[in-house]
């Protein structure tokens, strides 16, 4: 009946390793650690019972190197290279292998030689594993450099701007323009490692928002929106109200904090109905000439690689702002310039008495947010040009 057993065990794993490619024992092809963390290098044993003799070697090569014996058991007896007692433990019968405080020296090709004896006396099976190991510095905040850092004439001079991080390995950087990604042409170049982008010359339609994203393998979490926020050079900002000129173009962005960069949709509020009026990072309105006239709408964002979304409400009211403006007609008839500030005031303080009574009755549902102090997000950056 033993022999039986043995030789059905033997025939299921035959035929399970034609059919799926497994064996004895599976490991990672690759596993990616953290500097200074711990990593386990995990071994599945696959078919295991009391029949069986295991005996298993672990070697390590670094790139340039031969391998060499880490350490070795054998028929439940275990042996370890008393140089790497402290930097490598394991518990046998399993063959998991734990490496502590990783570094760079710890980097390189693990192979696992595992050899199967049957006590019924039954061939012996021999298998070879081969595991890659990487160890990374995590990456810090990137921050944006520009050059020259003052004004800059159409036509006539160049941009560069440089992205770098103080902390990070094997660093691979993304530039967007208004969150879309950034390619190489006759005016835009990029630096053999993309940490560097220049523009010559500059010009007007290169205006824009420029983010960079640093990552590397452990640094590439997704995450966001969030920090959402809406801003404009044109008018006044008091909160969630932005006071603009009548007849005036006002352009609006689209900010959040968002790996990988998220995309935006606006919306308009009208009526108890809304409206999708514009898709993408930046948004015109053409403002009307009807003082104290108030619209509203909503910047929505979406991050189509965490699935998740952030949106935020914000309201315009038309008023006189600039000095010199001329009287406007409203209604038939005159209105003078106090008059019209006096207006625009109340209705900014209403406007602000309404989104707060808002969200004191209705909470507003944001995304789930990252942890980490307000406004980081690790391997991101970006800069107004």
């Amino acid at each position: 009946m033993e022999t039986i057993g043995i030789t059905f065990l033997l025939l299921f794993y035959a035929v399970t390793s034609h059919l799926s490619g497994s064996t004895y024992v599976r490991v990672p092809p690759i596993l990616h650690g953290i500097h200074g963390n711990s990593l386990l290098l995990p071994v599945e044993n696959l078919i295991w019972t009391e029949d069986m003799d295991v005996s298993f070697y672990w070697n390590f090569r670094r790139r340039s190197d031969h391998h060499s014996t880490l350490l070795v058991v054998s028929k439940g007896k275990k042996s370890i290279n008393m140089d790497n007692s402290k930097r490598f433990s394991f518990q046998p019968p399993n063959a998991s292998l734990l490496i502590n405080n990783l570094d760079e020296t710890v980097e390189g090709e693990y192979r696992l030689e595992f050899s199967v004896t049957f006590r019924n006396g039954s061939k012996a099976v021999k298998e070879e594993k081969l595991v890659q190991i990487t160890v990374d510095v995590p990456i810090s905040v990137p921050v944006i450099r520009k050059n020259p850092s003052s004004e800059v004439v159409e036509d006539r001079d160049d941009v560069t701007l440089i992205c770098s991080v103080e902390n990070g390995t094997r660093v691979q950087y993304q530039w967007y323009r208004n969150n879309r990604p950034i390619r190489t042409g006759a005016r835009h170049a990029l630096s053999p490692n993309n940490n560097t982008l220049v523009i010559s010359p500059v010009r007007k339609e290169d205006i824009g928002d420029y983010s960079c994203v640093a990552k590397n393998v452990i640094s590439q979490k997704k995450n966001g929106p969030y920090n959402l926020a809406v801003k404009s050079d044109r008018g006044l900002q008091t909160g969630e109200v932005f006071t603009v000129n009548p007849g005036e173009l006002v352009f609006f962005d689209c900010w959040a904090d968002s790996n990988p960069p998220n995309s935006c949709v606006w919306i308009s509020k009208a009526n108890n109905d809304t409206e999708v009026v514009m898709i993408g990072p930046r948004f015109k309105v053409m403002m009307s000439y009807t003082l104290a006239d108030t619209q509203e709408y909503v910047c929505r964002a979406f991050n189509n690689a965490t699935q998740k979304q952030d949106e935020t409400q914000f309201t315009l009211v038309v008023a006189s702002l600039g000095p010199g403006k001329e009287n406007l007609l409203q209604d038939g008839s005159m209105v003078s310039p106090l008059a019209a500030i006096v207006i625009a005031s109340l209705i900014i303080i209403t406007c602000m008495l309404v989104v707060l009574f808002k969200k004191s009755c209705h909470p507003h549902r944001g995304i789930e947010q990252v942890s980490g102090p307000a406004g980081f997000n690790p391997g991101f950056a970006y800069h107004h040009l």
